[in-house]
């Protein structure tokens, strides 16, 4: 390790570490903090010390001086370190434990690692890790897409939009509505993520998760135990053998997993609404931007469709988080590079997010489309209100009735309120029904489909309301800790 490691960041082989690192630099920078090999080797240096200080506060050696030894000591280890070590003992722990005594006094060098195995320190580090970049990093930038489309989702509550089931018109709706789906699909998903990491659990019990070793130092190992795993903010494991039980770890990141689903279908429809014959929102696009290079006029939904494609790469590694599930006789080291790779996922996750952030963040509305859109069909999308009005005044076949008129004004090309009014009963039930339930004109109200638009605007404004509330009370428990 003592050959100069300085390269261009354009020789390294992950799109990761050069292609998205350049476009979410500071993000990337927070999250290596915790899941780069940097982060890996220092969280694993603060649990041996969190170990070491408890032997030492057991033999009556937790003073001031030497709990601050061991702080500073932890600080100072440069992973490089570790690795020209493991070079000798091709064991990754016990090279951090040789790095660590020759570090410290060596009084100390007995109780570093004292009564601990491998996995005691890999596995409680890495919960940490995951459990910080998740309540550090990726839930705060979540909750920020959330707030995003919570304020969209408000503005727009009002603003008239076709509905659409299988690529077809179906009744209207509004923007707001449209997004009030992702608001709530992405909100409960960050409640789950909240929940979920907090849930993570350490371990110090020892080779086969029985204690022998510990039985040999403290009386009390489980105790023992609780107290080391309780001043590294975290709780034993309610079962281990030479791991922890690996579901705590799976569950989160299946959420992360459905989380990356709700965000690449939001793309995917953003994609769709942009179509040219669509044109019902356009993602920003700056003065110097190319979306094609022979053709000039292209505004790609490139935001968008990367949004897609990075889920498209990372979402079908959820099938390592369940193989990785399994661990036979104890343990094995069938998931030790496997494992490694849940970096990569995460840090995936986090480039996508940031990317959709900054569509939902400068996504204009088109609302002269949207209008050409709603009315484009005429009173097509009426259809339904007439069958129920119909219904409602008693006619048995009132689907039927106004199935035949729909296909009569599509060879005759005839507006369906036209088509209504040939027939005196109908359009005579019609109005009656209409009166008595929203005081509409009949005429006025097959004139514009946009009144047809039952609670959408209420209950887009009713689910920001509520996700609003739970964004607050997260951020402020997170600001907490």
């Amino acid at each position: 390790m003592s050959k100069n490691t300085y390269r261009s960041i354009f020789k390294n082989l992950s799109p990761l570490d050069h292609r998205y690192y350049l476009s979410n630099s500071g993000l990337f920078e927070q999250l290596e903090e915790y899941i780069s090999e940097d982060g890996a080797v220092k969280y694993c240096l603060k649990v041996e010390g969190a170990l070491l200080a408890a032997h030492l506060r057991r033999l009556g050696l937790g003073t001031e001086d030497n709990l601050n030894r061991i702080d500073r000591t932890v600080e100072e280890i440069d992973p490089a370190e570790v690795y020209e070590e493991e070079e000798k003992t091709h064991h990754n722990i016990r090279a951090l434990v040789n790095v660590m005594k020759r570090k410290l006094p060596g009084e100390m060098g007995p109780y570093v690692h004292l009564g601990a195995t491998s996995v005691d320190i890999l596995d409680t580090s890495s919960s940490l890790r995951y459990r910080d970049v998740s309540r550090k990093v990726l839930i705060p930038l979540l909750l920020e897409l959330e707030e995003s489309l919570i304020r969209l989702t408000d503005q727009e509550a009002d603003t008239p939009q076709v509905g659409r089931t299988h690529g077809q018109h179906a009744v209207p709706v509004t923007v707001g509505f449209t997004f009030s789906e992702y608001v709530a699909r992405l909100g409960k998903s960050i409640q789950r993520l909240d929940e979920r990491s907090k849930e993570l659990r350490g371990k110090l019990s020892g080779a086969v998760g029985g204690y022998n070793a510990m039985s040999l130092i403290v009386q009390d190992p489980r105790a023992f135990e609780t107290e080391v795993l309780g001043a590294l903010g975290i709780e034993a494991s309610e079962y281990s053998n030479q791991i922890i039980e690996p579901e705590y770890l799976l569950q989160l990141l299946l959420e992360y997993n459905t989380a990356f689903g709700i965000i690449a279908n939001l793309a995917d429809d953003l994609r769709h609404l942009q179509r040219t014959e669509l044109g019902e929102l356009r993602e920003f696009f700056s003065s110097s931007q190319v979306g094609s290079s022979t053709m000039p006029h292209k505004r790609n939904p490139w935001n968008s469709e990367h949004v897609k494609s990075l889920w498209k790469a990372f979402s079908p590694r959820v099938m390592t988080f369940f193989m990785d599930q399994i661990s036979e006789h104890q343990r094995d080291l069938t998931n030790s590079a496997s494992s490694r790779f849940i970096a990569d996922y995460l840090a995936g996750f986090a480039a996508a997010v940031q990317r959709i952030i900054r569509v939902v963040q400068t996504l204009h509305i088109e609302k002269e489309n949207l209008n050409r859109n709603l009315t484009g069909n005429g009173d097509f999308i009426l259809s339904e209100a007439a069958y129920i009005l119909l219904s409602q005044a008693g006619e048995s076949e009132a689907h039927e009735k106004v199935r035949r008129i729909t296909l009569e004004c599509e060879r005759t090309g005839v507006s369906l309120l036209e088509k209504l009014k040939e027939d005196p009963v109908v359009w005579k039930s019609i109005q009656t029904q209409l009166l008595q339930v929203n005081g509409l004109d009949a005429e006025e109200f097959f004139a514009h489909p946009a009144l047809y638009k039952g609670k959408t605007s209420e209950k887009a404004r009713d689910i920001a309301k509520r996700h609003f509330e739970m964004v607050k009370r997260l951020r402020v428990s997170l600001e907490k800790e």
